[in-house]
């Protein structure tokens, strides 16, 4: 019987273009958007050091179509460091690689093994004792279940299953819909799945792993990213461990500010949850979006200068970080006055009460309006936006109520009232 390691890894979403970047031109963009390539380079890094036997990816490769032939080649040449020093690699296409047209006509490495997206396919390898089953994504929206055509288990393998599926999971589109029990009864080993980005051990018995993605792409994708290294005893699963791969480390960090009486007294409770960050970090550049909430006095000054606000939450980071590479991608500010002021007479009164007002249909035009014209005069510029962006989300109709909420808290902390 045979003892070797295996790498699996998945949703490599190499050039993806990360969100968010637009929005701040102190961002270092050139680095995170290549983030997704010095990952790759990390998980080719990390196979060659652990010498092990194969590498497998579980689909989506590539984000999209490519906006030039670089991303493929980049692909190809890290393969070739593994095909060359006799690592195999087995990949599937998942449902992003699948809208790519020149990743059908790009030659891969001697060695290295784009299965099949027309039916399963088995590669069975004798001086291993490994066989590997799996079928690609012929198109984005696969609605039938791929699995249950994979073949039985080969006597005397250790059975590996190549999927992209959610296999269940929230939060994501229902491609290739299976189920953890469905894959359980089919009689492999191991089943390598992809396409959920959080990284979850399923099942042990037999493995059911979603190795996550190897480089968070946003602030949803926080903490640590990379792949599973699996260690084969004797022909079997002996244990596994996640390698983090990513040179980008996100993180959302929580902080209430409940009863806090002064603003200095708010800052200040940045501290603990910002070094706790930085310390996860683990020496990554690390993007990093502060959230803010509860009841305190501090509220109006937090509230009257938002552009100062964060000016002030950077320096407090900057500090805490000393000499660790750290990126502001945004406070959010969702604190709330100890108590609703009292009713005012006059003009005051008034403009209170019509701050606190619902947004009635002729604001929510001019607002609509005002985008449209701010998006007409950007002109090409306009192709640059993220999809988030507030005016293109405004122009299309959308007034999110933390918007509006954020809103209020400005104008009562300017007029003292908040």
């Amino acid at each position: 019987m045979t003892s070797f390691k295996f790498l699996h890894a998945a949703d490599l979403h190499l050039d993806s273009p990360l969100r968010g970047l637009a929005r701040d031109p102190e961002a270092p963009a050139g680095r995170i958007r290549r983030a997704t390539r010095d990952a790759l380079v990390n998980l080719v890094d990390a196979a060659l050091a652990e010498r092990v036997a194969f590498v497998l990816l579980a689909g989506d490769l590539y984000d999209g179509d490519w906006r030039d032939w670089g991303t493929g080649q980049f692909l190809i040449a890290q393969l070739a460091r593994l095909t060359t020093e006799d690592i195999r690699v087995v990949a599937i296409s998942g449902n992003h690689d699948a809208a790519s047209q020149m990743t059908r006509h790009l030659p891969w490495p001697a060695g290295a093994t784009m299965l099949p997206t027309d039916r399963p396919a088995t590669l069975d390898w004798e001086d291993l004792g490994v066989a590997v089953h799996g079928q690609g994504f012929a198109r984005r929206d696969v609605a039938e279940n791929l699995a249950r055509g994979y073949p039985p288990p080969l006597p005397g393998r250790l059975n590996i299953g190549l999927l992209h599926t959610a296999a269940g999971r929230g939060g994501h589109e229902n491609y290739a819909p299976c189920t953890p029990e469905q894959l359980a009864a089919h009689g492999y080993d191991y089943w390598a799945l992809g396409h959920v980005h959080a990284r979850e051990v399923v099942a042990e018995a037999p493995w059911i792993v979603f190795p996550g993605n190897i480089q968070g792409r946003d602030v949803n994708e926080a903490g640590a990213k990379g792949a599973t290294l699996v260690t084969v005893t004797d022909g079997a699963i002996a244990g596994l461990a996640h390698l983090a791969l990513d040179v980008v480390r996100w993180a959302r960090v929580a902080v209430d500010l409940g009863g806090a009486e002064t603003e200095a007294e708010a800052l200040a409770r940045l501290h603990a949850p910002l070094a706790g960050a930085i310390a996860a970090a683990q020496g990554r550049l690390l993007a990093l979006r502060i959230e803010l909430s509860g009841t305190c006095a501090a509220h109006a000054a937090l509230a009257a200068d938002p552009v100062a606000l964060r000016e002030q939450v950077r320096a407090e980071a900057v500090a805490q970080a000393g000499g660790a590479e750290l990126w502001l991608e945004e406070v959010r500010l969702a604190t709330r006055p100890p108590a609703a002021p009292a009713p005012r007479d006059g003009a005051l009164g008034m403009l209170l009460a019509a701050i606190d007002s619902p947004p009635s249909a002729e604001l929510a035009a001019a607002l609509r309006d005002h985008a449209t014209a701010l998006l007409a005069k950007a002109g090409t510029a306009r192709n640059r936006l993220p999809p988030d962006h507030p005016a293109l989300r405004l122009a299309a109709g959308e007034r999110p109520a933390e918007w509006l909420d954020r809103a209020r808290a400005m104008l009562r902390a300017r007029l003292g009232e908040g």
